[in-house]
């Protein structure tokens, strides 16, 4: 990373060379405090804050604001009209010091907007690979893990946590501090108001459990007997007369300690919201 000021098409002015394969329009502004990687492309129109950290042969789009104390990674693509690192819309918010942070190979396309946390030294977390879609809002103190696909017009409250390998379909409303559980999918236009379970499939306002994501499951490589052990599982979590506890004790009891078992426990276990039944 290098500071970097206004440039044009990779000209070298101002107090620090920039190197040449970096490609900024003439009708942008970067702030003279921002950080810039190599092979960086920035559109027209576009405003890059002073706290900014933009990685590696990461292009930004025209007309995008970046600002605040926002770092993005390498390789990714961040589409026109997209913010990145504006004030969180939160009332408690008094312009403490706080941040987003973004991975690498992330697609963020056109409108979509990723707003900083509330509370000093606090962070919004997006991971690696994800692909976020038009018009999707990731709230304050939201973390994003990676390989998700966040459709358009997904809307996040503060606070929500989104894990591994999720989907989460088009004009679906989250909840704040609601969780969605990895290898999940929700289908379009639901609103979760409780934890979504990793696994399964929901749908619906209000959201039905709608089965296993077999077809996830096997699309990421699960194994037949893996998927076998979970479907166990949600039978017994969803299409039995046990409660939740009593579920979760069958299910510690009787099936096997695989990783993906273990994961199912300690989420529902650390579940404050509730889950989705």
């Amino acid at each position: 990373m290098i500071p970097h000021t206004r440039r044009f098409h990779g000209d070298a002015t101002g107090d620090s060379p920039v190197q040449a394969s970096t490609d900024i329009h003439p009708a942008a502004f970067v702030d003279p405090g921002a950080r810039i990687g190599s092979g960086v492309t920035i559109g027209p129109n576009t405003v890059i804050g002073p706290d900014v950290v933009i990685g590696d042969d990461t292009w930004i789009g025209a007309n995008c604001l970046l600002e605040g104390w926002t770092s993005i990674g390498s390789r990714c693509r961040v589409c026109h009209c997209t913010v990145l690192g504006s004030d969180p819309q939160d009332l408690k918010y008094r312009g403490e010091k706080a941040y987003v942070r973004i991975g690498d190979d992330n697609t963020i396309r056109e409108f979509a907007t990723v707003h900083r946390a509330t509370g000093e030294g606090e962070e919004t977390v997006i991971g690696d690979r994800n692909f976020i879609m038009a018009y999707a809002h990731i709230a304050h103190n939201c973390r994003v893990g990676s390989d998700t696909v966040l459709a358009n017009g997904v809307n996040m409250g503060g606070h929500v946590t989104i894990e591994d390998h999720a989907s989460v379909s088009g004009l679906t409303v989250i909840h704040q501090f609601v969780r969605v559980g990895g290898y999940s999918y929700t289908g379009g236009g639901s609103r979760i108001p409780m934890d979504i379970v990793p696994y399964i499939k929901v749908a619906g306002n209000p959201p039905i459990v709608s089965g296993l994501n077999s077809v996830g499951l096997q699309r990421h490589g699960f194994t037949a007997e893996t998927i076998r052990v979970l479907k166990k599982a949600y039978t017994l979590i969803f299409r039995s007369d046990l409660n939740v506890s009593q579920a979760v004790e069958r299910i510690k009891s009787d099936l096997p300690d695989i990783p993906e078992i273990q994961h199912l426990v300690e989420f529902i276990e650390t579940s404050e919201r509730g889950i989705r039944l």
